[in-house]
Formats: structure tokens, C-alpha cells, sequence
């Protein structure tokens, strides 16, 4: 029968750990992480951004992976399966279905920005110096909109991120992680010292760690004729928090919900989800080190949203002594976290496809690499001045549409609809029992997965719709 085919099982907790570490910390936590708190005012917004980590993150991290654990399949299978043992409608399988279609819609254009952090190492090597702001901005922009480069970058990081799925849980996706997060581990820390020696470290631990809510709340606009300055409340950044907290964390999109199916009972949720959250906020806070130290000592704006890595960096990279090994070492980290978040989102669908044929994981991985792969020259070839940059989607490039309908609405409303699903469709004692944790620590997670986290999410889903 389709979808009979049971998951293998992780060898042990570190390598689940590993793995869905690996998948949470990606481009997100290393490239739009600094960013968006140097877009939204610095410690005011790290601050609110850890608060919602653990209070909305965690909650629906926790829902997402038992969900999966006691389905033991891929998110459609686990949902229609868990459906109907609660009694439920079969509609819930459509949440699983796009868990599954959102995985497979963001590895289309993510795969292409995998490719420009590989072609960056290159570059590195060969050395950025001389950039000045224009320069850097005119070769990124000159590289984007060729018809080849990306082309052939965007190829190579789909081909290796094929190769480790192929070769299925224990073969590809653990040995992955073993290596790739250690590395990027000691790669970061290397790059937070270099940073701390050589950069500005104490504007930017007074940047990252100092609350101005100020900055947070209020807007402020000139009058052009008076000179006036006026003060605007608003709490647009606070949601912006919440959203990169929700985010950065995987969650929606069916990949939590696949690597919870590989879990065996003994492992306590609760306590590898914590885990979990600790390591993704540690990763992002050590992003902001390793990188703003550099921005404050050469004099660079740390509000220069996503050109921060592409265009920004190289400027600074291009001064410093070592810059060429320096550079090329910081895109190496973002590759790494690259890969392990592709790998992740490319797993459900090749999950669910093997369940649903019984086919050759290998021959599906190559399948479905190749259609996302195809898809993806359309990101590839669309950005603004490329050959496909003329065609619009709503006003918006092919990329920027992609991800706005996947991180606007496909995943805040699959968190959601988890949240709903764990908190109000299955039974108090069924989830007690998957959780098994100590009856306090359920309560607690009983009433955010219920109350807090639907409204929470509710919200920034209607913020970036309306806002």
C-alpha cells in the first residue's frame, strides 16, 4: 500500500540534533539574521527576536516533531494517518501536502542563492580588493544578471545536495551532518574571534545587546519644509522579530515534521528541541558577531538588508590584511549552512515520492532534484536585468514572488495550522503521551501550542499581508 514504507531511524540523538540543527541554521540565521537586526534597530529587536524563539518557536518545534514521530512517514502520510486516528477530517493531510509543495517551492530559488555563495568563494580567493560601494554593487549586480554563472553555480550546488540525499538517512543526511556542522561550528567561532581581534567588538556587542526600544517602536520622519521631526509608534519591527524567530527555525514546511518521523521513542522531545532553539539562536547571535564587528570598523551601514553579505562584506574583506582567506573561509560558513538547509528541504518530497512509488531513493532524489533543479534557471535567469528579468509576478521578480509566497504565507500558515492541529485535534492524552514530559512542563506547552502561538502567528501572518 502507498505510504506503507516506514522511515529509517536516526543512530542517535546528537546525529537528530545535527541534523535538525543543521536544517534550521541556513542562509537565514548567517546572512538574514545580521540584516534584520541592523535593518530594525539592533538589541531591542535581538531581544524580542530570542523572547519569541522560545515562547512561539519552541512550542510549535515541539508540536511539529511529535507529530512526525508518532506518524513515522512523510507529512502527507503523517497527517492523514494522525488524522484518522483522532477522528479528524482527512483535509488535515492537506496540511502535510504543503509542508511538502513549500519544501519544494523554496529549494528553487534558495538553490540559486546556494550557488552564489559558492561562486563567491571563488571570488574571495581571487580577492576583492579596491571594492568601494559601487564597485562591490556593480559586480554582484554584474554577476547576477549573467546568463551563465549563476547558471552553472545554481547546477553545482543542486548536484551536491542530490548526492547527500541520494544516499538516504544514514548514508547521506547523518554523515552530512556530522562533518558539516562541527565544521561550521569551528568556522563561525573562528570567524566571531577574528572578528572580536581585528573589527570593532564593543560597537557591536553595544549594538547587538544594548535595547534601544526607541529604535524598536517608533518611526521617524523630517518635515521637508520645517525641518520638524516627528515620531511615529509602530510595531512592525516586533513582528519582523517574531517572524525571523518562527522562521529561522524551519518550522511549516515539512521538514521538521520528516526528521521527527526518523525518531525513535526513547528520545525526549522536549528536551532535543530545546536543544535545538539554543543552538539555532547561538548560531544567529555568533552571525552578528562575526560580522558586525567588521561593518562598525570600516564604517559600513549594518542596515544594508540583504546586500550585507554580497556587497557590503566585500568592501571590507577587500581592506583588510588576509582578506582573501578571510572572505573566502566566511563563504565557506554560509555554504555549509547552505547545503545543510537544502539537503533539509529537499528530504520531504523525496520522502514522500519513495513512500508513494516504493521506487529507488537514489532515482527519486535525481528526479526531483532535476525538476526543482529546472525550475530554479527560472530564478536564476530572472533577476532584474538577466534574461527572464523582465517578467513580473505581482510586481515582483520570480525570486522575490517565490519567497514571498512561501515565507508570507506557506509557512506562517502551516505553523499555524500545526499549532491548531497539535493544540485542538488531538486529544490531551494522546499528545501527553507522545511528549511524555513532566506534567508542569506539559501544561505550559499545552496552553502556547493553544492559545499563544495560534495568536502570535496569526499576527504576523496579517502583518505581512497588510503592513
Amino acid at each position: 500500500m502507498a505510504g506503507a514504507t516506514a522511515h529509517a531511524n536516526w543512530s542517535s540523538k546528537w546525529t537528530f540534533i545535527l541534523a535538525t540543527v543543521g536544517s534550521a541554521v541556513g542562509l537565514g540565521n548567517i546572512w538574514k539574521f545580521p540584516y534584520q537586526a541592523g535593518e530594525n534597530g539592533g538589541g531591542a529587536f535581538v531581544l524580542f527576536y530570542l523572547a519569541f524563539v522560545f515562547l512561539i518557536g519552541l512550542p510549535v518545534l515541539m508540536a511539529e516533531l511529535s507529530l512526525g514521530r508518532r506518524g513515522q512517514k512523510s507529512p502527507v502520510y503523517t497527517m492523514r494517518d494522525i488524522a484518522a486516528l483522532e477522528g479528524r477530517s482527512r483535509l488535515w493531510e492537506l496540511l502535510g501536502w504543503s509542508g511538502v509543495i513549500g519544501g519544494f517551492v523554496i529549494i528553487t530559488y534558495y538553490s540559486v542563492v546556494g550557488g552564489w555563495v559558492l561562486a563567491y568563494i571563488v571570488k574571495a580567493v581571487q580577492g576583492f580588493g579596491g571594492f568601494d560601494a559601487d564597485a562591490s554593487r556593480a559586480a554582484f549586480g554584474a554577476f547576477s544578471t549573467d546568463s551563465t554563472s549563476p547558471v552553472i553555480w545554481h547546477a553545482v550546488f543542486m548536484a551536491i545536495t542530490v548526492w547527500i540525499v541520494a544516499r538516504g538517512v544514514k548514508g547521506g543526511l547523518e554523515k552530512a551532518v556530522t562533518y558539516l556542522m562541527p565544521a561550521l561550528f569551528i568556522l563561525l567561532i573562528g570567524m566571531v574571534i577574528y572578528s572580536g581581534i581585528t573589527g570593532n567588538l564593543q560597537a557591536a556587542l553595544e549594538f547587538l545587546f544594548t535595547p534601544d526600544f526607541g529604535k524598536l517602536f517608533f518611526d521617524s520622519s523630517v518635515n521637508a519644509v520645517t525641518g520638524d521631526v516627528t515620531e511615529t509608534f509602530t510595531i512592525r519591527r516586533v513582528l519582523n522579530s517574531l517572524g525571523l524567530a518562527f522562521f529561522s527555525l524551519s518550522l511549516g514546511m515539512g521538514t521538521i515534521m520528516t526528521y521527527g518521523s526518523y525518531l525513535t521513542k526513547d528520545v525526549n522531545i522536549g528536551r532535543s528541541a530545546f536543544t535545538i532553539a539554543l543552538a539555532d539562536s547561538a548560531v544567529a547571535i555568533m552571525a552578528g558577531l562575526a560580522i558586525f564587528p567588521i561593518v562598525f570598523a570600516y564604517g559600513l551601514n549594518p542596515g544594508e538588508s540583504v546586500g550585507l553579505v554580497f556587497i557590503t562584506l566585500p568592501i571590507a574583506f577587500g581592506q583588510m590584511p588576509g582578506g582573501e582567506i578571510v572572505g573566502a573561509l566566511f563563504f565557506f560558513l554560509l555554504a555549509f549552512a547552505a547545503i545543510t538547509s537544502a539537503i533539509s528541504l529537499l528530504e520531504p518530497t523525496v520522502s514522500y515520492i519513495s513512500e508513494r512509488t516504493n521506487g529507488s531513493r537514489t532515482k527519486v532524489a535525481i528526479a526531483v532534484g532535476v525538476a526543482s533543479g529546472s525550475i530554479g534557471l527560472l530564478s536564476a535567469l530572472g533577476q532584474p536585468g538577466n534574461i527572464l528579468g523582465d517578467i513580473t509576478i505581482f510586481g515582483m521578480d520570480i525570486m522575490t514572488a517565490k519567497s514571498f509566497l512561501t515565507d508570507n504565507i506557506m509557512m506562517p500558515a502551516g505553523g499555524l495550522f500545526i499549532a491548531l492541529f497539535a493544540g485542538w485535534f488531538v486529544s490531551r492524552k494522546n499528545a501527553m503521551e507522545e511528549l511524555a514530559i513532566d506534567v508542569p512542563s506539559f501544561k505550559t506547552w499545552y496552553f502556547l501550542i493553544r492559545y499563544v502561538c495560534p495568536i502570535a502567528i496569526t499576527a504576523v501572518f496579517i502583518s505581512v499581508l497588510t503592513l
